[in-house]
């Protein structure tokens, strides 16, 4: 039986918090250790991790100061690597599996490898909102040949891209691939490393992995909805992306995703000055380019 370490990442969300970690207790696949990284809570979370009576083994990991959902889970991975366990498993703390969801996860995992090979880099859930519909901002990006394991009797879909809301991801791929970006802070850090790990085979989504994302509305998001208490997150998101798309795929790509920032903008009725500070934010990503953290020491001239 292969191992796991479960990893959440929390912010101020101590009610939900609660139920995440109960719904891990309640796994039917055993987990080996659950890891909190509280990003300086300061609702409370510290004082009741302290004093919960835990069913797993389990580390809270306190950071000094809030390092965002890409700072969380850099750490909280490099604490399940650095535990020795096969896999790791990434959530937010607004993310509830089912029962089965992990056991579901590890099952067709080794099935998609079975068929693809040992390259398969991810397995992750299906995602849905508290009412039981598909959680819109969750849904990952299929391959081409999406349907590739179906028609073998596979319950996974293939896909390059997903985000970090019940992620499983081999020790083997943190260890080739590295971390996220921990100073992407938040928004396009999921995107950039699944993108990462699909770069030689894709990753899969497993049909009968369930988990409820309880975010409040279910809606995806795109640039058309910036206001202003929304634009710092997609301040971090279009610098994010920029960099991404200038450093790791090219001039064109940069200069696609801001026509398409500025068009999606002018359509979506955008304040001028919010507008002004997110194409700000695109020329930001120039001299933005953060190096890959790995969680040990790799040999000279090895590649991503």
């Amino acid at each position: 039986m292969v191992t796991v370490a479960a990893v959440v990442v929390t912010f101020n969300r101590l009610e939900k918090l609660k139920t995440v970690l109960q719904s891990l207790e309640a796994q039917t696949y055993p987990l080996q250790k659950i890891f909190v990284i509280d990003n300086a809570s300061t609702d409370g979370t510290a004082a009741y991790l302290l004093e919960r009576e835990w069913q797993v083994p389990f580390e809270v990991v306190s950071m000094t100061k809030n390092s965002g959902g890409a700072g969380g889970f850099a750490e909280g991975m490099l604490r399940g690597y650095a535990s020795g366990a096969d896999h790791v498993w990434i959530m937010d703390d607004d993310c509830y599996p089912q029962p089965d969801a992990l056991g579901a996860l590890v099952r067709g995992f080794e099935a998609s490898v079975s068929e693809l090979g040992g390259d398969v880099p991810f397995a992750c859930s299906v995602v849905e909102f508290v009412d039981g519909s598909i959680c819109e901002m969750n849904n990952p990006v299929p391959t081409w040949d999406w349907g590739r394991l179906l028609v073998k009797g596979q319950d996974n879909v293939m896909v390059t891209a997903c985000s970090f809301v019940s992620v499983l991801i081999p020790r083997w791929a943190i260890a080739e691939y590295g971390l996220p970006y921990r100073d992407y802070f938040i928004w396009f850090d999921d995107r950039e490393y699944t993108l990462r790990l699909t770069r030689r085979c894709p990753g899969v989504q497993v049909m009968d992995s369930v988990v409820v994302h309880d975010m409040g509305e279910n809606r995806g998001v795109n640039f058309g909805m910036v206001d202003a208490k929304s634009i710092w997150k997609f301040a971090y998101g279009v610098r994010n992306e920029a960099s991404y798309q200038l450093h790791h795929k090219g001039l064109l790509y940069f200069l696609e995703f801001g026509a398409r920032l500025f068009v999606s903008l002018h359509r979506g009725r955008v304040a001028l000055p919010l507008r002004a500070k997110l194409m700000g934010r695109l020329f930001a990503g120039i001299g933005f380019n953060p190096k890959i953290e790995f969680p040990e020491p790799r040999r000279e001239g090895a590649e991503v």
